[in-house]
């Protein structure tokens, strides 16, 4: 006997949600093959009924019910975005027992142990590929390809916002200013882009990255985070000088101690390969113990490749309900500590504007060893006019803590006339 559809509901029907609406339609003989059923869009909720979509949805599936929704729905999928109503959708969905597909990596950062364990008392799935880097395989990676490894650290480019403006600053020689309008005109940045660019976005996807890599339940409070609004044309033009580019990356790192968690721009070497992933592309780096390096790399947002990570994680939740079996549940067994912000090794590239006068080189070098810190490497541009120049030092690494001492330290001292920039490096 055939199988019986199994009734989706779709929450949202924005730029991803369409997509999975018409992916769902024009490819079903595909997609029933792939799961064991054929999967019928049942209703698609939304908040006005009448509102004008780019992507046509036959109006006979538009809804405002939600609860009736989820309540005769094999899966929902929830792609309404932000923490409420979303939350209640979802939970309403496990604790009946029906999977939920997601994409959202707000509500995932800030509430995942409670769905994970709404979906674990039902014996419901929980997936969310789309939740962190649009298209790109890394969720399924770090959660079953990775499995049987260890890993030691995730760097990535999470954020294809930031990295358009970040690119355009560096190719272009654009302001910041006049970057993020660029953005905005092509539909990377929203008319409030603070999520973005001051790497809220990016610290959402870190903690649930972090998550998976290190088996511990990681949120986004635990993230510290550092945007790219204070980046200027002379911090991109000196990174290209010494042979690097600025990008905004989501790091979690694993030590001896426990597991440190940020987001913040980095300057990375240009023979880093995360220095030549341009416009609004993402990749993910991970470092495992016996796979060593591997590099996760695509495009991180927009309606069809988004779909396209939803849509996987359809597949395998209906199979489930086909064949049996369930995703992965959430593995926290590490219980490792998340490290605070100032226990985190980093290093620093520091610019400088000095008195062009004998001694002033050592005078700042004894106030960064009096932190704790060393000098790896010091360039110094010709005087200017005005009796100043300008040194630029790169630090060795040391925890945070004695770098921000070090910043601290130089502001505060007579041989220094301004902190030109303080950028972290990634040691490749």
């Amino acid at each position: 006997m055939a199988q019986q559809p199994l009734q989706v509901a779709v929450l949202g029907a924005g730029t991803v949600g369409s997509q999975v609406i018409r992916l769902l339609s024009e490819q079903s003989a595909e997609f029933a093959a792939r799961a064991g059923a054929p999967l019928e869009v049942a209703s698609v909720v939304v908040r006005n009924l009448d509102a004008p979509r780019d992507t046509p949805i036959a109006r006979e599936l538009l809804t405002t019910d939600a609860t009736s929704a989820i309540n005769s729905a094999d899966l929902v999928v929830e792609l309404i975005g932000g923490i409420e109503p979303a939350r209640t959708f979802v939970l309403d969905a496990l604790r009946q027992g029906t999977s939920v597909v997601t994409g959202n990596k707000a509500l995932l950062a800030a509430h995942g142990p409670e769905l994970y364990e709404a979906a674990a008392a039902s014996g419901a799935d929980l997936y969310y590929e789309a939740a962190v880097a649009g298209a790109i395989p890394v969720v399924y990676g770090l959660r079953e390809s990775l499995a049987g490894d260890q890993i030691s650290q995730v760097l990535g480019i999470v954020n294809g916002t930031t990295n358009f403006i970040l690119d355009a600053m560096t190719s272009q020689g654009l302001s910041y200013g006049d970057a993020l309008a660029i953005a905005q005109e092509r539909g990377y940045a929203e008319a409030d882009p603070t999520a973005d660019v001051e790497g809220l976005d990016a610290a959402a996807k870190c903690a649930i990255l972090a998550s998976l890599a290190f088996h511990t339940r990681v949120g986004i409070d635990d993230v510290a985070v550092e945007g790219i609004t204070a980046i200027t044309a002379e911090d991109i033009d000196e990174a290209s000088r010494s042979g690097q580019v600025v990008k905004l990356l989501a790091i979690a790192e694993r030590g001896d101690n426990g597991i440190s968690v940020r987001v913040h721009p980095a300057l990375v070497p240009q023979d880093h390969p995360l220095a030549s992933v341009d416009g609004a592309f993402n990749a993910v780096v991970v470092e495992g113990e016996a796979a060593g390096r591997l590099m996760f790399y695509g495009q991180g947002a927009g309606g069809a490749p988004t779909a396209s990570a939803v849509l996987s994680d359809v597949v395998a939740a209906a199979s489930h309900k086909v064949h049996g079996g369930n995703a992965p549940r959430e593995s926290t067994y590490a219980k490792l500590p998340v490290l605070p912000a100032s226990d985190a090794v980093t290093s620093f590239q520091l610019r400088l504007r000095v008195e062009d006068r004998v001694g002033v080189l050592a005078e700042v070098a004894s106030l960064i060893a009096a932190s704790g810190v060393s000098i790896q490497a010091v360039a110094q541009s010709q005087p200017g006019p005005d009796g100043t120049c300008v040194l630029t030092l790169t630090t060795h690494p040391a925890t945070e803590g004695s770098q921000q001492a070090v910043i601290s330290a130089l502001r505060d001292s007579d041989a220094v006339r301004e902190v030109l920039s303080a950028i972290r490096r990634v040691v490749a």
